[in-house]
């Protein structure tokens, strides 16, 4: 199946954004074609971007201590695994603290570094430069991994390719699809408060431009929630 996401906030997107960069960034510094260095640290510069915004450090540590103590809250619970609960709290714990760590404006150590700020296309330290960042990225690991899970997915089906469902009130902070890869569509995802649009794109033939599939779409949908 293939997974789609629709994050309906900015705190999560930026997220998402910042799991992708940090899976870019470990991808490119593991290979050694100087291109790959180079895609590197341009990944590397879009994180020290992203991770700039002034309350993101206190935001990770507010929604994983959130986190904990819901989950603590489950102590002792028959239904619960011990073992599984303690092992994510844990992970919690190892994250925050290492956020915690971290003093000062995120990335300040990079922009301090007058020759990395003037010279972009030297391929030198990767790993080191990036190293310190990773609190960031396991943070923010942990807190989409818990997303992720909070939903339970729903079977639908888009009729001539369109579907919409009205929310009445339902709060949810991303959206999770899945298709079968053999429906040879992608879905174009427009949501507010009040009514989900979906819409399944397929191409027409030679014609570049995608167009509604007049077929009905089977697929799942997850609202997500913290």
């Amino acid at each position: 199946m293939i997974t789609y996401e629709y994050p309906l906030n900015e705190r999560i997107r930026t997220l998402l954004r910042l799991e992708d960069l940090f899976e870019r960034s470990r991808h490119f510094v593991a290979r050694s074609e100087p291109h790959d260095h180079h895609m590197a640290l341009l990944t590397l510069f879009e994180i020290m971007e992203v991770a700039g915004r002034a309350d993101l450090k206190s935001d990770l540590l507010q929604e994983l201590e959130r986190q904990k103590q819901v989950l603590l809250s489950f102590r002792n619970n028959p239904d619960i695994a011990e073992d599984a609960l303690s092992s994510v709290v844990r992970d919690i714990e190892q994250a925050a603290a290492a956020l915690f760590s971290m003093t000062g404006k995120i990335g300040q150590y990079l922009r301090e570094n007058d020759w990395l700020m003037s010279i972009k296309q030297r391929t030198g330290q990767l790993a080191a430069w990036t190293g310190p960042l990773y609190p960031l990225r396991d943070g923010t690991a942990i807190i989409l991994r818990i997303l992720r899970e909070s939903g339970k997915p729903q079977a639908h089906s888009a009729v001539q390719g369109t579907f919409q469902q009205m929310l009445g009130g339902k709060t949810a902070q991303m959206l999770r699809l899945r298709l079968d890869p053999a429906n040879p569509v992608v879905p174009e995802i427009s949501a507010n408060k009040y009514v989900l649009n979906i819409r399944f794109m397929a191409q027409n033939g030679d014609d570049p431009r995608p167009r509604t599939a007049d077929w009905d779409v089977a697929f799942e949908l997850t609202f997500c929630n913290l």
